[in-house]
């Protein structure tokens, strides 16, 4: 006999359900599925095409939302290293392991967005951040987030984006 309280498995197990705002755009949801799956692949040692094929197939997306999700989640993936540099040092007084996965993954996506932008304002790209952050993060992620990427955005722009230069694509 245990302490333990009996589980009755007939007994009903209520769950809560979150419903989030729909997405403004394809990039949009490109980015959320981007960090679903960035959040597995920090969390678990899934392979990168297994995790991305399975969160595309929960999410009705047209071809260039798929294309962009994935060119998130290969280049995050291919360039941790440098992005978690990046982090490091515009977010230097907090350990990059002691940073929520959420939070870190987030961060990554925003300056691999930032570093290789090619249409994109460092304004889209820091409220894109900001509304995820809101959507999965804690409650100081959207502060914490918009302070990383503004300090970066505010520096040496030419020095990050040679870190992640398109040409370096893989």
């Amino acid at each position: 006999m245990t302490d333990l309280p009996e589980f009755d498995a007939d007994e009903v197990i209520q769950t809560e359900v979150i419903e989030h705002e729909p997405a403004a755009t394809e990039r949009s949801i490109s980015r959320r599925v981007a960090l679903q799956a960035l959040y597995e692949l920090d969390s678990v040692a899934h392979s990168v095409g297994e995790v991305l094929e399975a969160r595309l197939n929960e999410v009705e997306m047209g071809r260039k939302g798929a294309s962009y999700t994935r060119r998130l989640v290969i280049g995050v993936t291919n360039h941790r290293k440098e992005l978690d540099t990046l982090i490091h040092r515009y977010a230097s007084e907090f350990p990059l392991q002691q940073v929520a996965i959420v939070d870190r993954n987030i961060l990554r996506m925003g300056i691999y967005e930032y570093a290789t932008k090619t249409s994109l304002s460092e304004g889209v790209i820091i409220t894109e951040a900001i509304e995820l952050a809101k959507l999965f993060g804690a409650e100081g992620t959207a502060r914490f987030v918009n302070g990383v990427l503004g300090a970066l955005a505010a520096d040496d722009q030419d020095e990050v984006r040679c870190i992640l230069s398109p040409e370096s694509e893989d």
